[in-house]
């Protein structure tokens, strides 16, 4: 079922929405949970509340991209569980060596969730992306914004794990010179 269609039945309150939506984009959305949380059960219910707030969204909520809004929902909410579950300490798994990686592309002092929370980093990230050639921003993706896991990466893309980690050490200094530039860092 196409995304009008299933936004179409979330508009009439019909409860094939939510079956539809898993249908089409429930293994993607626990992709995403899995890994920030690497937890199944806690990705599920991350996955159950992202169903939630769609219900409770549209109406009046129209998501242009159905499944990118969904991803981005389930994400934040698998970030909220991750932190109540890690308040003291950060948590594990491919969340937190994502986290790892990132931190030398910022500024002393910022965290990496603190330069996310900027509407305005976040637009030049954006705009950086929009500057990298397709195979490599879809590895950068990949990696920091679905969490995926490196030999998941170069598996799907029928390369080496080393040129991964190659595409993306380049990608992030790339992107500390672009930050730089723009006086974000």
């Amino acid at each position: 079922m196409d995304d009008e269609k299933i936004i179409g039945l979330y508009f009439d309150r019909n409860q094939d929405a939510i079956a539809e939506t898993d249908r089409k984009y429930g293994s993607l959305c626990r992709s995403v949970s899995f890994g920030v949380l690497s937890n199944h059960q806690d990705a599920e219910e991350c996955v159950s509340d992202t169903y939630l707030a769609a219900w409770e969204a549209m109406p009046p909520k129209h998501p242009e991209h159905l499944g990118a809004w969904l991803c981005k929902v389930c994400r934040n909410l698998s970030l909220m569980r991750l932190r109540e579950r890690y308040s003291v300490r950060r948590g594990a798994g491919e969340f937190a060596l994502c986290l790892d990686e990132l931190g030398d592309t910022f500024a002393p002092g910022i965290s990496v969730e603190q330069a996310y929370e900027q509407k305005e980093f976040a637009q030049a990230v954006n705009r950086f992306l929009h500057t990298l050639p397709e195979t490599q921003r879809n590895i950068f993706l990949a990696r920091y914004y679905l969490v995926t896991p490196i030999a998941d990466i170069a598996r799907r893309l029928h390369c080496s794990q080393s040129k991964v980690k190659t595409s993306l050490f380049r990608t992030r200094k790339l992107m500390q010179e672009y930050l730089k530039k723009e006086e974000l860092v």
